[in-house]
């Protein structure tokens, strides 16, 4: 009989600063893991190519939110290396279907060519997997969603293990206990307006805080957008995406992610 995870158990578990791993696509049992040092990509830190800072502002890719999450998860799951097993990915379906777990993707017309998703706990985005069908695609949706953060009030990204890839992006390694500060800053943030889900919505509560103080959003930067693209719905434009990349912000850090490209 398949191991069952229960979305709630998972919060739980990334609330505690560790979170869960299979051995492969096809093992039939899941470990939580902790590492002692831990990727984040500080939302300040994000390494903008010039390249791809291109690829953003031409909008060669048309970058959606919360579209074809258990495409994107499938996608993340049919990687050779991938550590998504079964349980995961039905525990993290669960999660987005409460509105805890969201994907930035990227399209070519009607084709899903890449993207990342993750879990949202308060003002901390665990980064889960991100993978890629086309060149840059998965570093395009990445820029996408640190730039969402960095507009919502997001405090930390979370990338789980570091990698050359991630490094090549910003990422940094953190110790264990100063990682687990950066967590505790992340959920405090996220707790002035209760539990709320969805992309614009409240995180998970983590305690109690002025009523005054807005709930991280990931949909938050589309009110900086002309009022043009916001009245047809449209994600961000490119041009946007790349000023705010560009921008020192005081919101915080740091991501853990996996990632096919090269870097």
């Amino acid at each position: 009989m398949a191991e069952v995870l229960d979305p709630r158990m998972l919060l739980r578990g990334y609330g505690a600063g560790i979170f869960p791993m299979a051995d492969s696509r096809d093992a039939p049992d899941i470990l939580w893991v902790e590492p002692r040092e831990r990727a984040v990509i500080p939302l300040d830190g994000f390494h903008l190519s010039r390249s791809l800072a291109r690829t953003i502002r031409r909008e060669v890719y048309d970058v959606r939110i919360d579209t074809a999450f258990a495409d994107v998860v499938r996608g993340c799951a049919a990687r050779p290396e991938t550590w998504i097993n079964e349980t995961i990915e039905r525990a993290t379906l669960g999660l987005h279907a409460a509105g805890h777990a969201h994907s930035i993707e990227c399209w070519l017309g009607d084709r899903l060519v890449g993207g990342v998703y993750g879990v949202r706990l308060g003002g901390a985005f665990f980064g889960e997997s991100m993978y890629s069908d086309a060149r840059d695609a998965s570093k395009v949706a990445l820029a996408h969603l640190v730039a969402r953060m960095k507009v919502g009030g997001f405090k930390l990204l979370d990338c789980q293990f570091m990698t050359d890839h991630l490094a090549s992006l910003g990422a940094v390694a953190v110790p264990r206990e100063r990682y687990l500060d950066l967590l505790d800053q992340a959920l405090s943030a996220g707790s002035a307006t209760g539990s709320g889900a969805g992309a614009s919505g409240s995180g998970v509560s983590s305690g109690s805080s002025p009523a005054a103080s807005p709930s991280p959003s990931l949909g938050a930067v589309a009110m900086l957008d002309d009022p043009g693209r916001r009245a047809g719905g449209g994600s961000p434009s490119g041009k946007l995406i790349v000023q705010l990349l560009g921008q020192a912000s005081n919101t915080g850090c740091s991501t853990t992610l996996s990632d096919g490209d090269s870097a």
